[in-house]
């Protein structure tokens, strides 16, 4: 009797009929599924294993299902070597991994909605909060206390400095694993399009490559791709994609996790109109400053309550840079020639390996003439927040003596971007960072200066009379190019208005011919 027809009749006993997607995973794992308990007699001569990652067990398990671990590497079973998978035996990061590929089986066995699609968002969610663990202390009464304190101050001193006026948002003080579920929406809006041309090309490659070798899946698999289980193994193979693309993304995201230090850092309100600082983030900001933690937690304080108000008070803002980044990635085009000559060179049934293709190089150096266009839209907008941003902070900290040193400290940081915003950047092609973030702030400064606190923000009150390149380059030029700007905008106005009253032609709306 041929392999596959054991499988189908199962072990004669009244099991159910093996599935073939089950069967395969019991070869990459070594004879048994993630979190299932061993058979006793399971794999002891060896006979129906594959591939292995290099452990037998459970993971977190003895091999008798239990949860003695004497004997073997720590967080592991007994007889786990973590040689085999030639990664250093770091017991954190081998417990990391062994996390993910349980969560991968569970994910692929029980999808949930949102997962239907080529990018699993669940296994997005789960890296981010695996990649922002850790050093994670829950947010304690004291320092809520602290945060509640120093943004209820930033708006008062704030009034005197923006003609904006507060939104009266309640201030919150969160955790790293709490800004990745608050922002995680955003981040899955801002990647999706881009997500999911990756994953596509991602399994599309990795199925061209098992149609034409076979490469590494088990017999009994890989003699169905031509069968009546084609199908079946071509969606596997996809979910693996889109898990993988889904934990690049949740691992940049957790990552990020590290370093902001409100809801709205890269300059987007990231976690709609909350405000937000992370209390381990602010400290550490302040390590080598040699600045009163006071000043650096009002600092930061006073630029996450002057961007909500900035977004509160200009609601198309938040969908005008939403739109741009939809416009850039509609434009984005994978390297196919890099997904294929690394997939080539990966062992499908590992999926750790499989993240690897996405680390750098996916994308075609070339941009298309309406990405150029989004991409400075994006940097110029971008620009703009942060510059107004600090021009508002430094009216209303300017009493604070280290002002000088975190205004330039803030400067540099975002100008230049952190380990993390650089990852994230290779994964979805794009940098959100305000390259130009000194040129908008020296406008919004000379705005002020001619026109006046409410005159610099009334620049805020419409999309069409936003400043552009041309006015970060010549600042002193604004008004006069805004005053054209308007003057044509009115001219157009009364010319669409005409012709929607029959008046184009000289004749008024009750003439005829």
């Amino acid at each position: 009797m041929s392999e596959n027809n054991r499988n189908d009749q199962g072990s004669g006993d009244g099991e159910n009929p093996q599935d073939p997607m089950e069967e395969f995973f019991k070869q990459l794992f070594g004879g048994q599924m993630p979190g299932q308990g061993d058979d006793a007699d399971a794999g002891k001569d060896g006979s129906g294993r594959g591939p292995s990652m290099g452990f037998t067990g459970s993971p977190g398990q003895g091999q008798d299902g239990s949860g003695d671990q004497s004997g073997g590497f720590p967080g592991m079973p007994p007889g786990f070597d973590p040689s085999q998978m030639g990664m250093p035996m770091d017991p954190q990061m081998m417990q990391q991994i062994m996390g993910q590929v349980q969560a991968m089986f569970s994910a692929m066995q029980n999808p949930s909605e949102e997962d239907q699609g080529p990018v699993n968002w669940t296994m997005a969610r789960q890296a981010a909060r695996q990649a922002a663990a850790g050093d994670d202390p829950s947010v304690s009464a004291a320092e809520r206390r602290e945060i509640d304190d120093a943004l209820r101050l930033a708006e008062m001193w704030l009034d005197g400095a923006t003609a904006f006026e507060s939104p009266g948002t309640i201030g919150h003080a969160w955790s790293r694993a709490q800004w990745v579920e608050e922002t995680f929406d955003s981040w899955k809006r801002l990647t999706e399009p881009v997500a999911e041309s990756v994953s596509k090309a991602l399994s599309g490659a990795l199925k061209e490559q098992l149609d034409e070798q076979g490469g590494g899946m088990p017999p009994e698999i890989a003699s169905m791709m031509g069968g009546a289980g084609s199908q079946q193994i071509t969606g596997m193979i996809e979910s693996m994609g889109g898990m993988a693309f889904g934990m690049q993304v949740g691992q940049a995201v957790g990552e990020l996790a590290k370093e902001v230090h409100g809801s709205s850092e890269i300059g987007l309100p990231l976690a709609g109109h909350s405000m937000a600082l992370l209390p381990k983030n602010v400290r550490e900001f302040g390590e080598g400053l040699q600045v009163d933690s006071r000043e650096i937690l009002l600092f930061l304080a006073l630029r996450e309550a002057a961007r909500m108000r900035l977004f509160s008070r200009s609601p198309w803002l938040e969908q005008d840079l939403f739109n741009a980044v939809a416009q850039y990635a509609a434009g984005i085009h994978i390297d196919m020639g890099r997904i294929q000559e690394a997939a080539s060179q990966i062992d499908p049934t590992n999926p750790e390996a499989m993240q690897e293709v996405l680390g750098e190089g996916l994308f075609t150096p070339e941009r298309t003439p309406m990405q150029e266009a989004a991409l400075k839209r994006i940097e110029t907008t971008l620009a703009l927040v942060e510059g107004w941003v600090d021009d508002v902070v430094s009216q209303a900290a300017e009493h604070l003596e280290s002002l000088p040193k975190l205004r330039e400290t803030m400067h540099r940081r975002r100008a230049t971007g952190g380990p993390a915003e650089h990852t994230f950047a290779a994964l979805v092609g794009l940098e959100l960072r305000p390259r130009r973030l000194r040129d908008a702030a020296a406008l919004w400064s000379h705005l002020r200066q001619t026109e006046g606190m409410s005159g610099r923000d009334d620049v805020w009150a419409h999309p069409d009379v936003q400043p552009d390149e041309q006015d970060l380059d010549d600042p002193q030029g604004y008004q006069a190019r805004r005053k054209e700007r308007e003057e044509e905008s009115a001219k157009i106005d009364e010319e669409l208005q005409k012709l929607l009253d029959g008046g184009y032609d000289g004749k008024g709306s009750g003439e005829t011919s």
